[in-house]
């Protein structure tokens, strides 16, 4: 079985690009205040969702693995 990740996006940094929404169809939506937000808090491993936080133009998405907490992105140092 693959690994799960709990997505979060910051939402004091979201600018509202949309590049999410479009790297990541149906992983994320904009809101009625043009802020990103996941479509659920937790999903299965999926390159197009570490696409759109690795493109995201202020990092306001962070993902983790569901089960232990450690850092998928952005990565610890």
């Amino acid at each position: 079985m693959g690994d799960r990740w709990h997505i979060e996006v910051d939402r004091s940094v979201c600018i509202g690009s949309g590049m999410c929404v479009s790297t990541a169809p149906g992983a994320f939506a904009l809101d009625s205040a043009r802020q990103s937000r996941p479509a659920a808090p937790e999903r299965d491993a999926d390159e197009r969702v570490l696409e759109a936080a690795e493109g995201c133009p202020v990092e306001a998405i962070t993902l983790t693995l569901a089960d232990s907490g450690e850092a998928v992105f952005p990565p610890e140092e």
